[in-house]
């Protein structure tokens, strides 16, 4: 069809205006940041009516978030109707707008291309469709990438100033304290009623010499860790003390009414609560009770086992533990044990069992590995086993990822006739915002299957690696170094779980399920 001056009706261009202010001051009012950034794109998109260009219904306005990322609602949702075939045009007032970051927009940039959809900035006077716009585009963001590199430093500048003065540099609360919060910047301001239960878990722990013991006491009292509520009015806070907690309060320079930034300590503008000798005391016997100092000493006992072992009745991981003893004849004996990390830090009545001792669990560990490499009736049944529930889960995942792709066409077909037909105009604005939402939703549950199925193949085994890996392994142990051989155990073995309640422990192999069957533990 021609129109009177003979020319071809110009093509429909969808524009969809999107709009972003960093904070959420001003949004109230009646017309804000967001309205005057759409007033000037709606009226751009008007002057290229004769091009063919229509402004969408469909609003996206982030109001009160950064362009440092792209964890927005309004641009996540833009994303999707673009991939929806919804949107021809992308229509901003300035481009950083859209973005800040330079890697982020570069991504965005690659959906916009696979998908035919051009970039216009009202402001800026260019447009994506050519290569000039583009070149233009990309020097524009760089500069908006370094302006918001250049506000970080100065917030971090500002940050570090605050705390060489002493001011409080934000964060939760702290036990003994409350935030009072002004135009100057925030304060400490002691709480009397806190302030005394801090000094008498300060006191406790000088009493029990143990944070073990100190934690039981403070169960037996009541006591919890700071608790608080937010301004958006839900509650914070209020756990139990456990290793952690007690010993980051038993070691904080804010009780001696310091502030700490980088490793440097300055003298606050809070009052303090423990005065310099009680502190000094609690922190010399923290230093003599400790079993271990620094990170260097981590392992020095070669624990095979170390990363893999979990607590199947806490469902929290083992870690490698020591200790020495003296024998009748003078000599140092070492015992290593794996302990429930719940049982450490909670103490040992929190799990029914909380250690074994790991020469024993090390070794019931190595005879699996030994009699999975002699056995190839075995190791051929489990490779086949594994391997086939493997699959039978990728192909579940697979038909469930088909269904999600039919619902999703359906959504976007539906959503285009909408869009086409003008949802403002016939009452079907609801029905289609409903809709963007279940595309939004559907495509991220897309996303996460997609990756669910890959990570299921990288775990599928060929039967002949497998097998010679484990046959090579009884040979060459021996002739191992003890950094050698953690180090095979790792590769080999995928976790190993202790069950207390019925005395069993089960060993995963990588790409393998409980292969062999579960084995009677030992006890410590």
């Amino acid at each position: 069809m021609s129109s009177r001056n003979g020319h071809a009706p110009a093509k429909q261009v969808r524009c969809a205006i999107y709009t972003r202010k960093s904070s959420d001051e001003g949004l109230e009012q009646d017309f804000n940041s967001l309205d005057a950034q759409r007033e000037s794109a709606e009226a751009y998109i008007a002057s290229q009516k004769a091009e063919g260009w229509v402004c969408l219904p469909a609003r996206y306005d982030d109001g009160g978030f950064t362009g440092g990322n792209l964890e927005r609602p309004a641009v996540q949702q833009l994303l999707a109707d673009i991939e929806a075939g919804l949107i021809d045009c992308v229509v901003v007032y300035k481009v950083d707008r859209l973005s800040r970051s330079l890697l982020d927009f570069a991504r965005m940039m690659s959906v916009f291309e696979q998908h035919g959809v051009s970039f216009v900035s009202v402001t800026q006077q260019f447009n994506t469709t050519h290569s000039m716009g583009r070149l233009t585009l990309n020097i524009l963001l760089s500069f908006a990438q370094f302006e918001r590199e250049i506000i970080s430093e100065r917030t971090r500048d500002k940050i570090a100033a605050a705390k060489r003065k002493g001011m409080w540099g934000g964060g939760k609360p702290i036990l003994g304290y409350d935030i009072d919060r002004r135009a100057g910047g925030n304060r400490l301001v002691v709480n009397e009623a806190e302030a005394d239960r801090v000094r008498r878990i300060f006191d406790l722990y000088l009493e029990c010499a143990s944070i073990m013991q100190t934690i039981r006491r403070l169960d037996t009292l009541g006591w919890t860790n700071k608790a608080w509520t937010t301004k958006a009015g839900r509650p914070m806070g209020g756990s139990r003390f456990d290793k952690s907690t007690l010993f980051h309060m038993l070691t904080s320079v804010a009780y001696l009414g310091k502030v700490t930034h980088k490793g440097d300590i300055f003298d606050g503008q809070h009052e303090a609560i423990i005065d310099d000798e009680t502190f000094s005391r609690v922190g010399s016997m923290l230093k003599s009770n400790r079993a271990v100092e620094g990170r260097g000493n981590r392992n020095q006992c070669g624990a095979l086992l170390k990363g893999l072992m979990r607590c199947k009745a806490c469902g929290c991981a083992m870690i490698h533990h020591h200790t020495a003893r003296k024998t009748r004849s003078g000599a140092e004996r070492r015992y290593r044990y794996y302990v429930c990390t719940q049982a450490q830090k909670r103490g040992w009545t929190e799990c029914p069992n909380p250690s074994l001792p790991a020469p024993d669990l090390e070794r019931f560990v190595i005879d699996q590995i030994r009699a999975l490499g002699r056995d190839d009736a075995i190791l051929a049944e489990s490779v086949k086993r594994a391997q086939g529930r493997l699959r039978e889960r990728a192909n579940e995942l697979d038909a469930k990822r088909d269904e999600l792709a039919g619902q999703l066409d359906g959504h976007r077909a539906e959503l285009r006739d909408l869009v086409d037909r003008g949802a403002d105009r016939n009452g079907s604005a609801a029905r289609a915002g409903a809709l963007r939402e279940e595309i939004g939703s559907l495509s991220a549950e897309m996303r996460r299957l997609t990756m669910r199925i890959e990570s299921i193949r990288l775990r599928l085994l060929d039967e002949d690696e497998l097998a010679g890996a484990l046959e090579a392994f009884d040979p060459m142990w021996e002739r191992l170094t003890t950094a050698e051989r953690e180090r095979l155990v790792q590769l080999l073995v995928q976790r190993v779980e202790y069950d207390a309640q019925a005395e069993t422990i089960s060993v995963t192999f990588h790409g393998l399920e409980n292969v062999p069957e579960e084995e009677p533990a030992c006890t410590a």
